[in-house]
């Protein structure tokens, strides 16, 4: 059972959440806060393996609560999804610099919800699909560092195969879904996406995928 923890300042909100999730057999909403302080202390509390993560609210916003959650070591195993309203606003650049597992947009479809909330839980990073590159790249831009040098050592040290993985990481792609376009299994995907953050000393997949980017891949 994943066990998801909402945090959004208006209570419709967390009820449209609540009902949506806990209609699903494999999920269940354990707890809700309504201002990142309060979600900071239940977090620790209940230890859910999702947080849905709401970024404008009192006391303490959403990207300074979900900085906190993941820099807690006790908290190692919850993964955070930090949701926006606008495409490119810069909440979604301090999603990613605050540790978040990923991003979405608040008008997705309820089945694209319930599905990220399974990828994250199930370890990996999500980006809004429609528009990851854009937001990478803009991400990328936004970091004030120059772009790295194309012929990077550790770029050099991949396999074609890992190259092409890492591409499609970069896309927002799942890990079920590399598998599909390369036609091998989801676990050989999880091995490759493994060797690549271990060869390029990457923390995560969406580091990998802002690198990708900063590579022109």
């Amino acid at each position: 059972m994943i066990r998801v923890f909402l945090v959004d300042d208006q209570a419709l909100v967390r009820a449209g959440f609540r009902a949506l999730l806990d209609g699903e057999p494999d999920i269940a909403v354990v707890g809700e806060a309504a201002d990142g302080e309060e979600a900071v202390e239940l977090t620790r509390r209940h230890r859910p393996d999702v947080v849905l993560m709401d970024v404008r609210m009192p006391r303490t916003d959403g990207l300074r609560a979900t900085a906190r959650v993941s820099a807690d070591p006790t908290l190692s195993a919850t993964r955070v999804i930090v949701l926006t309203t606008f495409e490119l606003d810069e909440y979604v650049f301090g999603a990613l610099r605050a540790g978040a597992a990923g991003f979405l947009l608040k008008d997705i479809e309820p089945a694209e919800l319930v599905e990220a909330v399974r990828i994250v839980a199930a370890g990996e990073a999500l980006l809004a699909p429609r528009h990851t590159r854009r937001l990478i790249e803009a991400f990328v831009a936004q970091s004030g560092r120059a772009p790295a040098d194309a012929d990077d050592e550790r770029l050099g040290e991949l396999t074609a195969r890992e190259r092409e993985v890492l591409t499609l990481l970069a896309e927002g792609r799942s890990n079920r879904e590399i598998a599909r376009a390369l036609t091998v299994s989801e676990k050989t995907v999880k091995t490759h996406v493994s060797s690549i953050l271990l060869k390029l000393g990457l923390a995560d997949r969406t580091q990998a995928a802002v690198y990708a980017v900063r590579q022109g891949l």
